[in-house]
């Protein structure tokens, strides 16, 4: 038998061709650069970075504690002899309006206080009063303006840059405030405490036209700050309160501004975050606050240094700048026919009787006879400005 010989099977494998591999396509896409959006100079409440207000809110309790210190030494009821405005606040009551408009103490009061008056700055060389007149107010509605304008300013600066920096522009620009008002002294009290007040609308007048392409609502805010400084600039006109701190205040707030507001670093906020200024930022933009932000900052603390020596200077040699300008006076308190800017150096002739004052002025002869006689020595200067006037 033969042996059946094995014959091995072939398997058929189908053979395909090979298969091209799929081709990689890159499109490139191009993105259009992000324009630079803008954002409202004054931002919402719900935007605005959340942050404590402490260095504005220590201020206002200052002034407010300040104002109570002084109509508490002032006690019209008694040193006035219940001869006030609103009579039932009692001690508290202010001063008649023909002696004070602005329902706030008597002038020997703020005298007592440490306001600015001519012949205690250049007589007595009271220097310290540069840096008391300006917590003071010259009336309750003198205090109201003004605070309610620091508050709304002040913590919008504050919540944007920081209690240092605005701190800083506020307590500066008190201080060149009182310079300048020490250069146009005159011989009745005088407070400087719209000055710092003054320095806020200057700084951020300055962060406004520092940043002036990354608002969408600016002539608005120049007319509301252009607001405010008019309202407290009228108030300046009545007596008692100093316009020429308000000026002072402006000039070195508006310098300080572009010395410590400016643009914040990029890098260290989240993006299209940047405290005031909320926007995406080109290439271009970020190489030009580069180039000119030590230019600006140095030009501006520059002419801040010479405004500085060029107030301090000529305070401490006793210069008068009212003594050149004879109109200068009418910018700072305007004469009415309800109130006297008491500008003048009152002397009266006393006599006292066994229940009676009697003032008569020297200058026009005009006399008043008071049902009393306890009467302090600055409340008679008082009464006697008051007749020569």
């Amino acid at each position: 038998m033969e042996e059946a010989k094995a014959t091995p099977k072939l398997s058929q494998f189908e053979i395909k061709p090979a298969q091209e591999p799929p081709s990689l396509s890159f499109n490139l896409v191009e993105f259009d650069e992000p324009e630079q959006e803008k954002t409202p100079f004054f931002k919402p409440q719900a935007r605005r970075r959340r942050s404590d207000t402490w260095i504005i809110s220590v201020f206002v309790i200052i002034h407010i504690g300040t104002f109570f210190a002084t109509m508490f030494v002032n006690d019209c009821w008694r040193n006035s002899h219940r001869d006030c405005s609103l009579k039932t606040l009692g001690r508290l009551s202010f001063q008649p309006l023909s002696e004070n408009p602005l329902l706030g103490p008597s002038a020997s009061t703020l005298d007592e206080m440490g306001a600015l008056r001519q012949t205690l700055m250049r007589d007595n060389h009271q220097i310290w009063r540069l840096f008391t007149c300006p917590w003071l107010h010259a009336g309750v509605i003198h205090l109201v303006i003004n605070l309610g304008c620091i508050i709304f300013v002040g913590i919008y600066l504050e919540q944007e840059f920081g209690p240092l920096r605005t701190g800083t522009i506020y307590i500066l620009s008190a201080f060149v405030g009182s310079l300048v008002a020490a250069l146009f002294i005159r011989n009745s009290p005088a407070v400087g405490s719209s000055g710092a007040l003054f320095g806020l609308l200057g700084a951020m007048l300055s962060g406004l036209i520092r940043n002036w392409n990354l608002y969408n609502d600016k002539f608005a805010a120049i007319a509301l700050l252009f607001f405010i400084s008019m309202i407290n600039f009228a108030i300046g006109l009545l007596p008692y309160v100093d316009n020429f701190s308000s000026i002072g205040g402006f000039i070195s707030g508006f310098l300080l501004g572009f010395i410590l507001l400016f643009t914040p670093q990029i890098s260290q906020v989240p993006h299209n975050k940047a405290g005031l200024y909320e926007y995406k930022v080109k290439t271009s933009d970020k190489l030009k606050q580069k180039l000119d932000r030590p230019i600006l900052r140095s030009v501006s603390l520059l002419l801040f240094g010479l405004v500085f020596v060029g107030c301090l200077v000529p305070v401490l040699r006793g210069i008068n700048i009212n003594q050149y300008c004879k109109w200068c006076r009418y910018a700072d308190c305007v004469p009415f026919e309800r109130w006297s800017c008491n500008d003048i150096v009152a002397n009266c002739e006393t006599m006292v009787s066994d229940s009676q004052l009697t003032l008569t002025c020297v200058g026009n002869g005009n006399f008043r006879v008071f049902p009393y006689t306890n009467i302090s020595h600055g409340r008679i200067k008082d009464l006697c400005t008051l007749l020569c006037s």
